[in-house]
């Protein structure tokens, strides 16, 4: 049928290029279901419907008693076999999460066992920012991570789950999910990063595009051409560590996914066998009775917070992290617990957008990823290496295999020789990151402002506004402003009266925790960090 932009009434109600000669009756799959009397008598109707469903969505009947296992997913959008779009998902980050599905799927079918495949998309925080999707946020993760539970169970026959995702809430809501399906076997598939574009804008430092035009520092045609080039790939999570990259850095240093997963660049053949590799983790876990408890522990977690400090994770993993911990039965981290963590543990990562140089997320895991941050981390002490992981093995004995590996010589060797990028630049010993002038991840100050406490992204605060005793200090004129829309125009205003400037102190009420949902200011805090004068403005939410 031609392309067309308008339609008649006849076209919608009786298009005369429609066929309606069907059948009403088929004679159903060849073969016989494999019941037995000890089936029919002592299973279920459900699991005697079941395999008659599996048998009608056309399995070869004689191989429906193997294993089931269990795909969860946020995949969203519908790709054609080009790759080319039939209809757009919200983001990249779960655009080609069907091909990971599918390379699990296929890999689970050569273990002789048999795959199912569910999903519940994810929203993109990215997208919603400044609008009243935002205030969906955060309740979609929990409302996400339930729904995924009760996908799970309503596989009751299902060995173990593998749960593939990437971004913001997705991610953490499927992390919740596994660690309360606590008698199960589970693995995470970290969906990967986008690539980053060769010449161009990040995808942080995009979404202050609108208030740097505003304020006359990029013209119309500058927008425009870095605007279309900033998600340089139709897949992946966006290429600065923020929630998305710090979940996933979060899942592998759980132990929830296998070594040197998160962050791998998406659609790549090393990313599709990221997930061919994790469903043989978990039919190798199932054999074993290996669960979900046994996984994700106390020192689990502890790791996790440490890996956090040492990459600079987003802060909004002080929401995730402790409501994955709660879902799994486990001691949720304090204030006092995060602080003990970040004062102890330096920032050895240069990654987008804490810089100094800021190497996106796809030269990060080139540079080593996750095990090679490890990998400093054990030499000085702070990670207990004796927990289990998916792999089958302790960190420890994974940590062994990485340091000798010929994958860690080879992308190492590859970062350098075809990014010209030392990956010792990249992730390096606390020496060199305090040479370099890394500072740590996060700060949580306490006063008259916030009795309380408060979290500050110490990695956000421009490092030539902090005095020489390492401290920030800042007075000015407080701009106290209702919502996030009025600071936004303030920050956008040219009017000498109304705009932000230099020194001041932006105030905006009712955005914190007991404010509607919980939304995130990307908007504000990103125009800050890229305006020419926003490393001079403070901001308090």
């Amino acid at each position: 049928m031609a392309d067309q932009t308008s339609f008649s009434i006849s076209d919608v109600i009786d298009p005369k290029d429609s066929t309606w000669a069907f059948d009403t009756h088929s004679d159903g799959p060849s073969g016989t279901l494999p019941f037995t009397e000890d089936i029919l008598v002592n299973e279920s109707s459900g699991f005697h419907f079941g395999m008659s469903q599996n048998a009608g969505m056309g399995w070869n009947p004689a191989e429906l008693l193997r294993k089931h296992f269990l795909i969860l997913s946020t995949s969203g959008g519908l790709r054609d076999q080009d790759g080319s779009p039939i209809a757009l998902g919200l983001h990249t980050g779960h655009f080609e999460l069907a091909l990971q599905v599918e390379a699990a799927a296929r890999e689970f079918k050569l273990a002789k066992t048999i795959p199912f495949s569910l999903m519940c998309s994810d929203p993109c925080d990215g997208r919603t920012q400044g609008t009243t999707g935002m205030m969906d946020s955060l309740p979609y993760r929990n409302d996400a991570a339930q729904v995924f539970r009760r996908q799970a169970r309503s596989l009751p026959t299902a060995k173990g789950i593998l749960g593939i995702a990437s971004c913001d809430k997705g991610l953490p809501a499927m992390m919740m999910a596994l660690a309360g399906l606590r008698d199960l076997p589970v693995v995470v598939v970290p969906g990967g990063s986008t690539l980053a574009v060769r010449a161009g804008e990040d995808t942080g430092m995009i979404q202050s595009i609108g208030a740097r035009f505003a304020q006359g520092e990029v013209t119309l045609e500058y927008a425009q051409d870095v605007g279309c080039k900033a998600c340089a790939s139709p897949g992946g999570g966006c290429h600065f560590l923020g929630t998305a990259g710090t979940s996933q850095v979060i899942a592998e240093s759980l132990g929830l996914a296998i070594t040197h997963s998160a962050l791998c660049p998406s659609g790549t053949t090393a990313w599709k066998n990221v997930a061919q590799r994790s469903a043989r983790a978990l039919v190798r876990m199932e054999s074993e009775n290996t669960l979900s408890s046994d996984i994700i522990t106390d020192a689990a977690l502890r790791n996790a917070m440490v890996v956090h400090a040492a990459c600079g994770g987003s802060t909004n993993l002080l929401l995730h992290l402790p409501a994955i911990a709660h879902a799994a039965g486990r001691a949720r981290m304090t204030v006092d617990d995060w602080n003990v963590v970040n004062k102890n543990t330096p920032r050895i990562v240069d990654v987008l957008p804490n810089g100094p140089v800021g190497f996106p997320t796809s030269e990060l895991y080139t540079a080593g990823g996750v095990p090679e941050v490890m990998l400093h981390l054990r030499t000085m002490g702070l990670l207990d290496t004796n927990v289990q992981t998916v792999t089958g093995q302790t960190l420890g004995e994974n940590l062994d295999w990485w340091e000798d590996s010929e994958r860690r010589h080879d992308v190492r060797k590859r970062l350098s020789e075809t990014n010209s990028v030392n990956p010792d630049h990249v992730i390096m010993t606390p020496d060199e990151a305090k040479k370099r002038g890394l500072t740590s991840t996060v700060t949580f100050p306490m006063g008259n402002i916030a009795p309380q406490g408060s979290v500050i992204k110490s990695t956000a605060i421009d490092p030539s506004v902090v005095d020489k005793d390492g401290i920030y200090r800042n007075t000015g004129p407080a701009r106290v402003f209702s919502s996030e829309n009025e600071a936004i125009r303030a920050i956008k205003s040219t009017d000498d009266k109304s705009k932000i400037k230099a020194g001041d102190i932006m105030v905006v009420k009712c955005a914190g925790p007991q404010g509607t949902g919980m939304e995130e200011l990307y908007q504000i805090t990103a125009a800050l960090k890229h305006l020419s004068y926003g490393k001079h403005v403070a901001l308090i939410t």
